[in-house]
């Protein structure tokens, strides 16, 4: 990735030379401006390494970008229309990409700008990618109701199930399990075994539909998120995976849609937190067990704020529909005052900036 990233380092300098490395109205005004990594929105963004992110968007490109030193590396075209979720096979040099092209992806940094493999057989939109803990099986969910289960080396289809308005939202691997999560515009989360490939367990079904989802890293818990409009359903959802159905504590503060919930990294000594961003331009931090707000951060012109993935337990990076993508820093609190780009702490004292717009 050495020539990629000297390659595309010029550039980047000449953009950021040309922004003279400040932001606009927007923003706070030591918020750093690098080179776009996509023209037009951005749905979904992963981390692949300690600097290197991989994002997806509307201009159909999956982008690995080094977002520390602030340059584009590689942008990736095989879609043909735009990208709606990035993974990343930790570890290794695998990426996947969805579509609403309808289909998957699978692309390797050491084997060039073209895809290794294409997994094809969805008949509307996939949003739903994971991968499972030995990097053997993808599975896959879709709006066409159909949930697939993929040999990796082959892309041979190994198993499907169709669950009437299953309409996927999201999918995650449980961390060391053969356990699928999904959540569905039916309102409902289920729970799949990967070996007999049918459903185990179905939550109760929730007011709204689930937009995300995400597991703890021991695989102990599920957090979801919720459309909703006017603070009605804005909610995120904490459920115990070991009592399926078992909800432990709710998130409520948004006052539009929560498209993403992820859990943080804990920090030495720390309590665990989930972060949540809603399309009403802001970001929430809230003590996991508790479910006090920690802080928010509002970006004001942002438009929906569709993605998260964090970077270590002080950084997230995010995906917005109207700016872009943002490295975000999470601090201790403060007395002092925020603009806008920064947020104020909640009860927890979390102060929230963004650091660089990319």
């Amino acid at each position: 990735m050495g020539k990629l990233q000297s390659k595309f380092r010029k550039r980047s300098e000449l953009y950021r030379a040309s922004q003279g490395e400040k932001s606009d109205s927007m923003f706070d005004s030591q918020v750093v401006n690098y080179e776009p990594a996509h023209q037009g929105s951005v749905n979904t963004v992963t981390n692949l390494s300690p600097d290197l992110c991989v994002s997806g968007g509307s201009d159909q490109a999956v982008v690995l970008y080094d977002w520390k030193q602030g340059r584009l590396c590689q942008s990736f075209q095989g879609h043909n229309r735009e990208v709606t979720k990035v993974l990343c096979y930790p570890g290794s040099t695998w990426i996947f990409s969805a579509s609403r092209d309808k289909t998957v992806l699978m692309w390797d940094l050491n084997q060039g700008d073209d895809p290794i493999q294409e997994f094809c057989g969805h008949e509307l939109v996939v949003n739903g990618i994971a991968v499972s803990p030995e990097g053997r099986k993808l599975c896959t969910g879709s709006r066409d109701n159909w949930m697939c289960l993929w040999d990796i080396e082959s892309a041979k289809c190994e198993q499907r199930h169709n669950i009437s308005r299953n309409l996927v939202t999201h999918v995650c691997w449980v961390p060391g399990s053969s356990s699928v999560v999904q959540t569905s515009e039916d309102k409902t989360i289920r729970v799949w075994d990967s070996r007999a490939w049918q459903v185990t367990n179905t939550f109760p079904a929730k007011q709204y539909i689930q937009t995300h989802c995400d597991v703890s890293p021991n695989g102990n818990y599920l957090v979801s998120s919720s459309n909703g409009f006017g603070g009605q359903g804005c909610e995120a959802t904490l459920w115990d995976l070991r009592q399926p159905g078992c909800k432990v504590v709710e998130y409520r503060g948004h006052i539009q849609t929560t498209a993403c919930c992820v859990f943080l990294p804990t920090p030495p000594g720390g309590t665990a937190q989930v972060a949540t961003s809603s399309h009403d331009g802001s970001i929430k931090i809230w003590d996991q067990n508790s479910a006090v707000c920690l802080g928010t951060l509002a970006l004001d012109g942002a438009g929906p704020l569709v993605a998260l993935a964090p970077t270590d337990s002080t950084g997230l990076l995010c995906a917005s529909f109207s700016a872009g993508l943002h490295h975000i820093q999470v601090g201790p609190g403060s007395n002092q005052a925020q603009g806008s780009g920064a947020g104020s702490g909640g009860a927890g004292g979390l102060d929230i900036k963004v650091l660089a717009r990319f």
